[in-house]
C-alpha cells in the first residue's frame, strides 16, 4: 500500500494548499479555493476541509474571514510574538500549549449561568481547580456559535492554559474548537460532544435518564408519557433524550405517538400562555406525563397546568431533567433527573489539568466519559388516577 494512502484526508488538503501558495506565488491577501471547491477536488465533507482550515488557519498560514473566504497571511508577520498590546493592557501568550508562561488560568465558557444546574457545574469546576492552585476565567456565549467563537479567541489571546468549553448546541461546528483540537491546545467540552469528532468530554448520559423517566412513569400507571423540548433545533442532545425515550417505550412493546414527542417551540411570557400550542396540549390533557428536557420548561409546564385548572400530581405528573427549584437536594419539590453536575464540573476540571501536566494535547488519547444519571422522586408524580384512564 502506496504510504500516502494512509495520510488523513484533511492534511492533503492542507498540503495542496501549502503547495498551491508557494507554486504558483500567492500573495499577502490572495484568497484560496473555497471551501466548495476543496470538498469536491478531493471529494471529502465540509467537515474535513473546516478541519484542514482551522489547522493551517492555526498556523498563522491562512486568514479565515467569515462570509468571504479564506486569504493568504502575512507571512512577514509569521514569527509569533511573545505579547499582544491593547491600548490599556499587555497580554502575555505562550507560543505552544504548555509551553511558555504559565499563568495557571483555566478558560470557561458557558451559554448562561441562570440556572441552578449551570450554578452546580461551575461550583465542581472551581472546586477541582483551586485545589491545584488555578483560576477560572468564565465568558458566556449567550447560547450563539458566534460569540463562542469570540470567548474561545479571547480566552487564547489572555493566555490562559485549556480551556473548558460547554459548547452550544448547534447544526454547525466550530471552527474555534477545531482548531484547538488540530493545533493540540488542551480544552475538554462538558455536558456535550461534536459529533463524529474526536475529543475529550465528559457528560451525563441522556438516554439513560429519559428511559428512567420513562420506567418510572409507567410503573405508576402511565401510558400518555410526553416529551417536551424548547431546543429551536434537534441538537444531539435532544437526540440522545429522544432516542431514551422511544427505546424505554419500545421495551414495554407500547406503540409511538409523534404527537408526545413535543419539540422546537418557546414558551415566551407565560402571561399569554393560554395561546400557546403547549398549553392547550396540556389543557386537553392530550398525556398524562411531561418529561421536560431541562428544569426551566419543567417549571414552565407546571405553571401551565396550574393555570389550566389542573393540579399537580394529581391530574398530571412532571419530570424535569435537573432540579429546577433547590440549591439543596432535601428541599426540592421536582421529581427530576440528576445529572451530578458539581461531580461532572470537578471531573472535567481534574481531566483537562491532566492533560495539561502530561503534554497530552497532541497525542490524540481521548477519554469520553458519560456519568450515569439518578431518578429523584418528589412531589410532582404520582399514580395515574381514575379519571384519566389509560389509553392502549
Amino acid at each position: 500500500m502506496n504510504t500516502t494512502d494512509r495520510v488523513p484526508l484533511y492534511q492533503k488538503v492542507q498540503e495542496y494548499i501549502r503547495e498551491l501558495i508557494d507554486s504558483e506565488g500567492l500573495k499577502t491577501g490572495d484568497r484560496i479555493p473555497t471551501e466548495k471547491v476543496l470538498m469536491e477536488r478531493f471529494n471529502v465533507s465540509k467537515i474535513t476541509v473546516v478541519n484542514a482550515l482551522s489547522g493551517l488557519a492555526n498556523e498563522k498560514i491562512i486568514n479565515r474571514v467569515p462570509g468571504r473566504g479564506s486569504f493568504v497571511s502575512d507571512r512577514e508577520l509569521l514569527i509569533q510574538p511573545e505579547a499582544v498590546a491593547a491600548p490599556d493592557i499587555t497580554v502575555t501568550v505562550p507560543k505552544e500549549p504548555g509551553t511558555g508562561l504559565r499563568t495557571r488560568i483555566i478558560g470557561l465558557v458557558m451559554p448562561s449561568i441562570d440556572d441552578y444546574f449551570a450554578t452546580r457545574l461551575i461550583e465542581g469546576i472551581q472546586h477541582a481547580l483551586s485545589e491545584q492552585n488555578y483560576r477560572t476565567m468564565i465568558l458566556l456565549s449567550d447560547g450563539q456559535l458566534e460569540k463562542e467563537k469570540e470567548a474561545i479567541k479571547t480566552l487564547k489571546e489572555i493566555g490562559v492554559e485549556g480551556m473548558l468549553i460547554f459548547p452550544v448546541d448547534e447544526e454547525h461546528y466550530n471552527e474555534e474548537i477545531i482548531g484547538m483540537k488540530f493545533s493540540g491546545f488542551p480544552f475538554v467540552l462538558v455536558d456535550r460532544y461534536l459529533p463524529g469528532v474526536e475529543t475529550n468530554y465528559i457528560a451525563a448520559d441522556g438516554r439513560m435518564g429519559t428511559s428512567l423517566a420513562v420506567d418510572y412513569l409507567w410503573e405508576l400507571g402511565h401510558r400518555e408519557i410526553a416529551i417536551c423540548s424548547d431546543s429551536p433545533l434537534a441538537t444531539i442532545t435532544v437526540q440522545e433524550r429522544i432516542e431514551g425515550y422511544m427505546n424505554a417505550l419500545k421495551n414495554k412493546g407500547a406503540l409511538i405517538n409523534p404527537a408526545h414527542m413535543i419539540t422546537d417551540f418557546r414558551v415566551g411570557n407565560l402571561k399569554d400562555a393560554e395561546t400557546h400550542p403547549l398549553f392547550r396540549y396540556i389543557r386537553n390533557k392530550m398525556a398524562t406525563a411531561y418529561i421536560s428536557l431541562n428544569g426551566i420548561l419543567g417549571v414552565q409546564i407546571y405553571q401551565m397546568a396550574q393555570q389550566a385548572g389542573l393540579s399537580i400530581p394529581g391530574d398530571l405528573s412532571i419530570v424535569s431533567f435537573d432540579d429546577p427549584t433547590a440549591i439543596v437536594e432535601e428541599f426540592s419539590t421536582f421529581t427530576h433527573i440528576k445529572q451530578f453536575e458539581n461531580d461532572m464540573g470537578y471531573r472535567a476540571a481534574d481531566k483537562l489539568l491532566e492533560i495539561i501536566r502530561a503534554g497530552e494535547g497532541r497525542i490524540g488519547k481521548y477519554s469520553k466519559t458519560l456519568i450515569e444519571p439518578e431518578l429523584v422522586i418528589r412531589q410532582t408524580t404520582g399514580p395515574l388516577v381514575t379519571s384519566h384512564p389509560a389509553k392502549r
